[in-house]
């Protein structure tokens, strides 16, 4: 009897690796920062699992969110890829994506179960799809992990009941990332107050502050009681093990949201409005400023990915959220002052 081919799978969270490509890049999770060549980028990803693996490639996953789960120009032009199959989410309240991790759980089971793979190579950090990993690997196929490095060779924003539940944990090298993200720098233009202002004068950019996890190093809080080396982790409603610390869970609501002071969220609002002023034109800084005082999707979710890699927490609390969201304007008001 003629069995299939052996092959291998990619499966990539669109959500974790740009913004843990961000992060390496430009020191925050904000996705706009980074100018991507996606061709380059899931080519030597795909190179990768396949030099791993000593498998051919069967298909590469891309999941994303989309509004209304309808694909943008960039979305579509990746879908049509070789090989490529485009597996998009929605975006939800707050801007969290809906449907992305579902859409990965299943498709780990259903595929593992159909056996149209031997290795399944994940590119996330989400604690939500354990479960659909082990599942898969009852049904006889091996999950390798392919983490993101920001600092040296540190895994980014992997959780670690992820990390005990794959078959292994790759962290790949970074010259990946750095040979196809970008830091988008703009020519500094003015941000449009919400108030007429007598001068027109250009807006300077903040001074950028330290990364997320240079934060988390130097606030000047005590670190939590027993915590251990910072674990980073992404939601996407968000190497050896020594990378991981403690539950993610052990960090209680009011202990994380004083935690979060409102010098940290100072620092961290600085850092985002940063990236976003360098790499944003003149329509996406007035849309900015006459979206108050709600704050737009994409700078939203780097907000709390970064305050949650700050402070080591898997989610963070309400009480947290309205510090950083008003922080954040008050550290638009002082650069808009100038």
């Amino acid at each position: 009897m003629g069995g299939m081919r052996s092959t291998c799978s990619v499966y990539i969270d669109t959500g974790y690796l740009l913004a843990s490509a961000a992060t390496r890049v430009t020191g925050t999770s904000l996705r706009s920062g980074i100018h991507v060549e996606y061709r380059r980028l899931i080519d030597s990803l795909v190179a990768l699992a396949q030099d791993h693996s000593g498998l051919p490639l069967l298909r590469v996953h891309w999941y994303d969110s989309a509004h209304n789960g309808v694909p943008d120009a960039q979305q579509q032009r990746i879908g049509e890829l070789a090989k490529v199959k485009l597996r998009l989410g929605r975006f939800g309240y707050e801007g969290v994506q809906k449907g992305v991790d579902l859409r990965i759980g299943l498709d780990l089971v259903t595929h593992a179960r159909n056996k149209t793979s031997d290795v399944f190579f994940l590119v996330s950090g989400d604690d939500d799809l354990t479960e659909a990993v082990e599942e898969a690997q009852a049904h006889g196929v091996q999950v390798v992990l392919f983490a993101v490095p920001v600092n040296g060779t540190r895994p980014h924003g992997v959780n670690r009941h992820l990390i005990r539940a794959v078959d292994d944990l790759h962290v790949i090298d970074g010259a990946i990332i750095d040979d196809a993200a970008l830091k988008v720098e703009l020519d500094a233009a003015p941000v449009v107050p919400t108030e007429p202002a007598p001068a027109a004068e250009a807006t300077p950019a903040p001074k950028p502050g330290p990364s997320p996890r240079d934060l988390a190093t130097s606030r000047p809080i005590p670190a939590p009681a027993k915590a251990p080396a910072p674990v980073l982790a992404y939601t996407s409603a968000t190497g050896t093990t020594s990378y991981v610390a403690a539950e993610y869970d052990a960090t209680p609501c009011d202990e994380a949201a004083e935690a979060l002071t409102a010098e940290l969220a100072d620092q961290i609002a600085d850092r985002v409005l940063t990236s976003f002023l360098t790499s944003s034109d003149e329509k996406a800084k007035a849309a900015l400023a006459l979206s108050r005082p709600s704050i737009p999707r994409d700078i939203d979710r780097a907000l709390l990915l970064d305050a949650c890699e700050a402070i080591d927490v898997y989610d963070l609390p309400e009480q947290a959220r309205y510090r950083l969201r008003t922080r954040f304007w008050d550290r638009y008001d002082a650069n808009a002052a100038g």
